[in-house]
């Protein structure tokens, strides 16, 4: 089969040829026809050697149908049309390829009716991170929020769920997205770009914003610059690992965001999205020999949307 791998830590990513993984227990083969990317793919090809054997097959979002169920009891059947994270307790899956083994138990669920493949790839890690992500926040109707990164995949999700539960959002994004990021429910967005974005942020929001969702910063400066909008007593989330909470000064609560998927969080979300009450906004749709590119540009930042790749 064809895949995306890394051959050593910190190597280019490469498509290359693989046996087609089998089953084991409790696990299905799924066959890919859509994978998604996330800065986290590219992060796993840039960091330390994972507790895994080389190649290492990057991807984690998926959309596809079941090929091949192992042996003993499982919730799945050959041919049911499935969307998740690649993830197993060894860490060898990946979704850049033609086929993934995932396991019944892990965060894999049935994509509804209404909903298409595209979509449902794109969906699992953005998704479940935009509303964990406000779960953290804990913000009500009436209360504010900057959203730093908005114009990626989880800051598309974040800010159509906050507003619709009434929270007024402003996204600090790279260039002009105002038109974008008002039809996504946004109060207002500020382009980090053009001039002083420090100023553009304190005239929209005089007071300070009752919490930042960080979905950018790598690093403990960025992540302080960008939790000094927080007013007195706010919270500031980071999203990436890195943006270390010990940087912050002042009286600002600091947290550091981890992803935890599950098939319930999933089939909500999907359920959503098969509705029209969320919608993911697709950047651009790339056949799997691109991904290579399509990770370095990723890794660039500026993110609009989404990518997925055609398997």
């Amino acid at each position: 089969m064809r895949a995306v791998t890394v051959g050593r830590s910190g190597a280019e990513p490469e498509l290359v040829q693989l046996p087609k993984p089998e089953p084991g227990e409790g696990e299905v083969v799924v066959k890919v026809e859509y994978a998604a990317l996330n800065p986290g793919d590219w992060q796993a090809a840039d960091g330390p050697a994972p507790a895994t054997a080389f190649p290492l097959v990057l991807g984690t979002d998926f959309a596809g149908r079941v090929d091949v169920v192992g042996p003993g009891e499982n919730r799945f059947r050959v041919g049911d049309a499935v969307f998740g994270l690649a993830l197993r307790p060894d860490g060898c899956a990946g979704s850049y390829a033609e086929y993934t083994v995932v396991h019944q138990d892990g965060p894999v669920a049935l994509v509804p009716a209404g909903l298409d493949p595209r979509t449902a790839a794109a969906l699992p890690t953005a998704g479940t991170a935009a509303a964990q992500l406000l779960a953290v926040t804990g913000l009500r109707r009436g209360q504010s929020l900057l959203v730093v990164g908005a114009a990626g995949g989880v800051g598309s999700c974040l800010t159509q769920l906050a507003a619709a539960r009434g929270i007024r959002v402003v996204a600090l994004v790279r260039g002009d997205e105002r038109r974008r990021m008002a039809l996504l429910g946004a109060a207002g967005a500020v382009d980090a770009t053009a001039g002083d974005a420090a100023v553009a942020v304190r005239s929209a929001c005089p007071e300070g914003v009752d919490a930042v969702a960080d979905l950018v910063s790598g690093d403990p400066v960025g992540f302080a610059r960008h939790a000094a909008f927080a007013r007195a007593g706010g919270l500031a989330v980071a999203a990436r690992s890195g943006a270390d909470q010990a940087a912050l000064t002042g009286p600002v609560e600091g947290v550091a965001f981890r992803l935890h998927p599950s098939v319930r969080l999933l089939e909500a979300l999907a359920a959503a999205a098969a509705e029209g009450g969320l919608r993911m906004p697709l950047d651009a749709e790339l056949p799997l020999e691109k991904a290579p590119g399509a990770l370095a540009q990723n890794r660039a930042g500026g993110a609009r949307g989404k990518t997925v790749f055609a398997v």
